[in-house]
Parts: structure tokens; sequence; C-alpha cells
């Protein structure tokens, strides 16, 4: 035994090799966190003073190589002065430069993930043997940050500097085949000969048949590029970088090519001490703070919904009411996890679009190439379509998807209780109507809850369950479950008018249409938002929703938050709705759709549009700047969103956050409505809120916020 902990050993295999292994015990994955740096630093140490080893493998007991760093060690640490940051990562640096400089070769045998530290592990070995099943990458630009154990200077000399670009800004793993092809690792092999294949290689290396010295040598010397083909590799790379990531939104990608940039051609030591530089500028932005934020949310989440599953029963069989584009979706959705689910409709058209709907987005994977066609034909027999409810006695939960109209939705649901077994969950896809209201015509309403997924439902990750007054704990908790086989990230809410995230939407709608009324131009907010990092602005959104569905969805919560969701005068998109332009759904809303080169529709400012909102715009029209449009539509969004935490409708404001970025699209780079809050600073957000409350209820302050601004309280903590 040379070395031994409790995160990694290093013992002695055969003819001098040894085998360092990460085993972190009690955790399911190896990471870099603080005690797992301090012994690496360990069994180098020991590793130096080692006269027995000649050569070295890096192993995993894990089914991952190494996960990367411990991201809840990051929040405390990037609360530090920047100074303190590069300092830090600088000291866990010189650990693995001295791994790297032992002078034996050393080879990574990577049997699972190997992402960010975990694939800057496998870097400072001079040479990296993948298992088939492996995957490996740098994901940090996703946190905010970039590669900083050396990833950005070793993936430069090791894949050139297009490539390792590329693997740093987009974030993307790569398959096995897929990094021998960029030279990331230099074997891929069956995960059962993994251990054996980078032992051969250890021995080709002693023995001297392959010059691992020279393969050392590329990593700690400049690349070999000249300075002209140093310019085409950062040119090129940054225009399809830039394109699609907006500097000033995700500015991770921007400081990491700089900090490339000025390191390529430098020996590694130097070039280390750049990239920790600006390692430490990115991990002060405000953009790091959101999406490590956003990332530790998610992971709440999904443990809370582990948590709310434990007394779910089992889901063998599910079954959709209602048969078009949303029942549709949620077909597709169950089948293409595993699960059988029956499709009912009163109408075969309904049906054959039902299932179109699920054609269409396999057909799309297929054409991608993500699906053989074969697998395609195995999800679509997991649907079963019917006319009436022969099939449903032996069903586990039914989810109802019918028209958005509560007489309807009564009806349905009174005549399918009386057909399930007595243990059957119900639960209504309602996006607006009350679980508690729906659940009055049924026998067994502790087993009714709300299921409101988002359209489009294959791609928006976001599920609400709602829970009524009578809905009980298994009902929900099955509910939950079932939203988590079907890959989905449930959030639990309780009952009131558009629950938790149309509750929200609806202000901010709100106030789009107070700023028409008062002269702003539909696209110049459209811009502004787009532009403050939502995916579409308001008017686009609307149109995309369905002018029809605003309305209606309008007037529920009008009737239910009165104080601040019903204007006294008619608003752009009612009137736009009265004259018939519905968005989307009949291609003209605020904008006109026309079809492009592609077939997809295209937006395009509509004079018709102007005409019919000078109906609307007071006579003594305004001019708004940027900051006000983004200050008015955002105070009436985050302010409902404090109340629904005020109300209890959601329990944390990681939950609400995370909702508003999956169901609506909230930048996720400003991390949600209240790390949004934090970051602009309570006692900042109340006096915004004190210079717009003259425009009503929607503007003013919460008494939540007015409480925690007094008490110098934040909704994450601030250390």
């Amino acid at each position: 035994m040379v070395y031994q902990g409790n995160r990694i050993t290093v013992t002695m295999l055969e003819d001098g090799i040894a085998n360092m292994q990460y085993n972190a015990e009690n955790e399911s994955v190896n990471k870099f966190d603080a005690e797992t740096n301090k012994q690496f630093t360990e069994a180098v140490n020991a590793l130096e003073q080692s006269d027995e080893v000649k050569g070295l493998i890096v192993t995993s007991s894990k089914g991952v190589f190494i996960a990367g760093a411990d991201i809840t060690e990051f929040v405390g640490s990037f609360k530090n002065p920047e100074s303190e940051i590069k300092d830090w990562v600088v000291g866990i640096n010189d650990t693995f430069n001295r791994f790297e400089d032992l002078p034996f070769p050393k080879v990574a045998a990577i049997n699972g993930a190997a992402l960010g530290g975990g694939c800057e592990m496998a870097l400072v070995c001079e040479y990296r043997v993948m298992s088939d099943k492996a995957i490996i990458g740098l994901p940090e630009t996703q946190l905010g940050i970039f590669p900083g154990f050396g990833g950005t200077v070793r993936s430069t000399r090791v894949i050139g500097i297009d490539n390792a670009l590329e693997l740093i800004a987009t974030g993307k793993p790569k398959k096995a085949l897929e990094a021998l092809e960029l030279g990331l690792v230099d074997a891929s092999v069956a995960a059962d000969d993994l251990q054996d294949a980078a032992v051969d290689l250890v021995k080709k290396c002693i023995s001297g048949e392959i010059d691992w010295q020279a393969k050392r040598e590329e990593k700690l010397n400049p690349v070999k590029l000249n300075q002209l083909e140093q310019a085409m590799a950062f040119n090129s790379a940054k225009g399809m970088i830039f394109s699609k990531a907006n500097p000033k939104q995700y500015p991770a990608p921007a400081l990491a090519i700089e900090a490339i940039e000025k390191h390529v051609n430098l020996p590694r030591d130097k070039a280390i001490e750049v990239e920790a530089t600006y390692f430490a500028k990115a991990a002060k932005t405000p953009q790091a703070e959101s999406l490590v934020g956003l990332f530790l949310n998610d992971q709440l989440v999904k443990k809370l919904a582990k948590k709310h599953s434990k007394q779910a029963h089992d889901i063998n069989e599910a079954a959709v009411l209602g048969a078009g584009i949303m029942g549709g979706g949620i077909a597709y959705q169950a089948a293409s996890k595993g699960l059988p689910i029956i499709m009912k409709d009163i109408k075969s058209e309904q049906l054959d679009l039902g299932m179109g709907e699920a054609s269409k987005i396999l057909s799309k994977m297929v054409d991608r190439k993500k699906m053989t066609p074969a697998k395609m034909g195995e999800t679509l027999s997991r649907i079963r379509p019917t006319l009436n409810y022969g099939d449903f006695a032996e069903t586990d939960i039914v989810i109802e998807a019918v028209v958005e109209n509560p007489k309807v939705k009564h009806a349905v649901l009174k005549e399918v209780e009386g057909l399930v077994k007595e243990d059957a969950i119900l639960a209504s896809n309602t996006s607006t109507i009350s679980i508690t209201h729906l659940a009055t015509v049924l026998e067994r309403p502790e087993n009714f809850v709300g299921m409101h997924f988002f359209n489009p439902v294959h791609r928006m990750p976001l599920v609400e369950v709602i829970r009524g007054e009578k809905s009980s704990e298994e009902a929900i908790a099955t509910t939950v479950a079932l939203a988590s086989k079907m890959g989905k990230v449930p959030v639990v809410v309780n009952d009131c008018p558009g629950f938790l995230v149309n509750r929200v939407l609806f202000p901010y709608f709100g106030a789009f249409d107070l700023l028409l009324k008062e002269g702003a131009d539909f696209v110049h907010v459209d811009k502004v938002m787009e532009k403050f990092g939502w995916p579409m602005g308001p008017a686009y959104l609307i149109d995309v929703v369905g002018l029809d569905t605003g309305v209606h969805g309008a007037e529920v919560m009008a009737e239910g938050f009165p104080d601040r969701m019903k204007p006294d005068y008619k608003g752009a998109i009612k009137h736009l709705y009265e004259n018939e332009r519905l968005g989307q759904k009949n291609g003209v809303g605020f904008y006109k759709y026309e079809t492009d080169k592609r077939g997809k529709p295209k937006k395009v400012a509509d004079d018709a549009t102007y005409a019919l909102l000078q109906e609307t715009t007071d006579s003594d029209k305004q001019a708004f700047d940027d900051q006000t449009i983004i200050d008015r539509t955002m105070l009436a969004f985050c302010n409902e969103t404090v109340r629904c935490l005020e109300d209890n409708i959601v329990d944390t404001p990681s939950e609400a956050d995370m909702a508003m970025i999956m169901g609506v699209g909230f930048p996720p780079f400003r991390g949600g409505p209240c790390r949004y809050i934090d970051q602009m600073g309570l006692d900042n957000y109340l006096a915004l809120c004190e210079k717009y409350a003259h425009l009503g209820k929607a503007y003013e302050a919460p008494q939540k916020i007015r409480d925690m601004a007094a008490a110098g309280e934040t909704f994450y903590p601030t250390a």
C-alpha cells in the first residue's frame, strides 16, 4: 500500500505498476471536494517518495470516473475576494502539476463520466484509455465558470485550440468514439477490458516501446501553431461561440477564450497562472452565482421529488383523456420513457391528431439519427388509441387533458372515476382551473390532483403537481413519481387560480398591456426583453400561447385576484383577440406569420396590428427607455412570485425560481426571480416598487419584501 485514504488509495498491482483509485466512501460519485483535494496532495507526496513505482494507472471504483469539483463548495469559495479564489485554484493546480511531473508514465482508465475536474485529472496523465460506455467533457461554462484545474491549458495542447474552445464553450460531453477522434483519449475499449488495456499501455511506456516523455512535453510547452494559424483558430471559434452565447449574458466562454489567447504561448506553469486569474474573474460574475445556484436548486427540486415519491404506489400503466396536440405530447412522453399509455378520445380524428403528434416528434428524432426506425415503432406501440373506456379497469393513473372548460372537465372526470379501480389517481392537466373546484363532483377527491404540463410537452421540463384541498399525500406522491418517470421535473404547488407559473405570468402580460396602452411599441418591448434574456418577448410569447388562451386565462386570474389582475381598461391582447387575431394558431396576432424557406413560421411586424392598437392606446403617448420597460415588466413578475411564497403556493425560493426557468423560460443566467431580487439588492428593489406603486397593486412591494429588507435578509444565504 503506497497510500490509504477514504477518498483515494494507491496500491501496487504488478511489475512496479501502481493503481491510484478514487473511491469516495459513503458517496455515490467521486468528486474533487476539499477532502479529496487534501488526500490527492497526500497521495502525490507518497508517490514522490516511493522507489517502487515505475508506472501508474488512475481508476475509479464507482460507476462514474470523477464527476468534477464539489459544486456545493463553490458557493462559499466564490464569495471570497478574486485574489483568494485565484490562490485557491493555484494551490490545487500545484498538486495536479506535481502529479504530472512524477518520474514515471501515467494512464487514466476512464470507466464512466469524466467531467470537469474528472476530465482535467485524465488530461494530467500522459495517456487516456476510455470505456466505450463512458463520456468525457468540460461542462464548467454551464455553471458560469470555465475549467480551472489546468483544463484550458492542457486541452489546447492535446486536441488543438479550435477543438478545445468548442469543448469548453459548449460544455457538451463527448462519447468514447468522439473523444478518440478528437485525440482527447488515446484508446476506446470494452468496459471489461479497460484496466487490462491501461496496464498494458503503462507496460509499453516502461519498456520504452512508447515515448511517453514526448507526450508529456507537449503539455508542458506552448502550442505548436504559428501566429497566423492561432489567429485563424481563435477567429473561427469566436464566430461560432459568440453566435450561440451572448458574452454579456454568458461571459464565461468569452473569459475562457481571453485566458487561452493569453496563455497558449506560455509554458505550463505560467499558463496555469493565467487560467487561474481568469477563472477567478468568471467566479465573481453574477452569472456564475446564478448558474451555480441554479444547479443547486435543480438538485434540491429533484431531491424533493424523491422525498415526495416515497408514498407513491406502483405505476405500470397510465391513460390520457383527450388526444389533441397536448394529449399526443403527453402520450409520447410516457411511451418514450417505457411506460404504456392509453390515449382516449371521443373522435377518431382527434386520435389521429394525437398519434400524429407523437409520430412527428419521433420522426424528427429518427431524421436526426437520435433514434432508429425500429425504436420509433417500439415507442409508438406503447400508445394505445381508443374511443372507449374498455381498457381503463387496470389503469394506475389517468391524466385528463380535455378542453379548458370546467363543465366539460367535470363531466369527463366524473365519468372516468366510475370506471377505474378505487385506488387509481385522477390528474387534471388544467392550466388555470381550481383543482379543489374540479374535485367537487368526485366521490374520491382524495385521489385527485392537478398535473400541469407545459407546451410543447416533449421540450418543456416542468410539471406542476397541484394539491387540492382534499388531495391525499399518496395521490401527490404517485403523480410526482409519474412525472419523474416521464422524464420531467415535478414541482408541488398548492391550489389557487393559475397555480404558480400562470399566476406569475399573467401580471407580466398585464404590465405589457399597460405599457402598450401608454404608447410603447410592442416590437421594441419584445427586443428589450429578449436582450434582457427571455427566449421571446411578451408579444411573441402570447402569439405562441394563443391570444384566445391568454384572454381566457386573464379572465380566470382577474376573478381570482381582482385587486391587481383586473384592469379598468380593455388591453391590447383582448382587443386583438376580439378582432380574430389568435397568434400563430391562425397566422395573425401581434405579428403576422409567414412561412420561411424551411417551412417554419416567421414573424413579421404587421401594419394592421399598429392600426388596431391605436384604438387602445392613450392619446398622450409616452416613449419608454429600455430600463423602464424591464423594470415595469419584471416588477410585476417578481412581485407575484414573492406573493406565491407569502401565500404558501410554493414552499421555497429554490422551487419558485426553478419553476419560472423551466416553465416560462426566465433567463437562466439571472437565476430566477428570487435570485434576481437578491442580486439587485432588496433595498434597491423596494425603492423600485415604491417608484412604480402608483401604477397599481401589481407594482407595490409585497409585505414579505418589506419585512426581509427591514431585517437585512435575502432569499438565498449570503455567507
